[in-house]
């Protein structure tokens, strides 16, 4: 494990990106909307996209949750804010229950990611989901089918800290 002078992990990095030390570590990036969401849906009267929910046209129904990887010999997980679709049955059955304690106890519900995320080579669009609803205030946790897409590998393996650097440089300098 990478540890600081002081035998603590580190919590900067040195950015391949521009080439200087960075003190903090963004381990989060968020989606904005799911990937079919554009300006043109704001507005319309059957078309709503909040910082949790999107409905697009009254048929299309997107919640927004978390796919977290393990970074290794750490703590922290690295994690993407994505949007995944769910049935319709399960948006308004999961819109339901939001503030519900105890809705953690619910089955995994079915989903379609609905992100596409930067820094893969395959497209993570629709890949197979399975939507963790978690305590009330923590968004649903996303797993993914156990494949060989390269999300799904690091959801399982983790990350090291050098990949994690590698991948949020990548991220900041675009």
């Amino acid at each position: 494990m990478i540890t600081s002078s002081d035998g603590s992990p580190p919590t900067g990095f040195e950015c391949a990106g521009c080439g200087r030390r960075h003190e903090e570590m963004p381990l989060a990036f968020h989606a904005p909307a799911p990937a079919v969401w554009t300006e043109a849906l704001a507005g319309q009267p059957d078309c709503e996209l909040t910082s949790d929910v999107c409905v697009i046209h009254g048929e299309h129904f997107f919640v927004r949750g978390l796919v977290e990887v393990p970074i290794v010999g750490r703590d922290e997980r690295f994690a993407w804010g994505v949007w995944v679709s769910l049935s319709e049955e399960n948006f308004w059955r999961t819109g339901d229950t939001w503030d519900t304690p105890g809705r953690e106890a619910a089955a995994p519900m079915f989903g379609w990611l609905s992100t596409e995320l930067p820094t893969f080579r395959e497209s993570t669009l629709n890949l197979k989901t399975m939507v963790h609803t978690r305590p009330v205030g923590i968004r649903p946790l996303v797993e993914l089918e156990p494949t060989e897409h390269a999300l799904a590998v690091e959801q399982r393996e983790g990350l090291t800290w050098d990949a994690v650097t590698a991948r949020v440089s990548a991220l900041v300098h675009g």
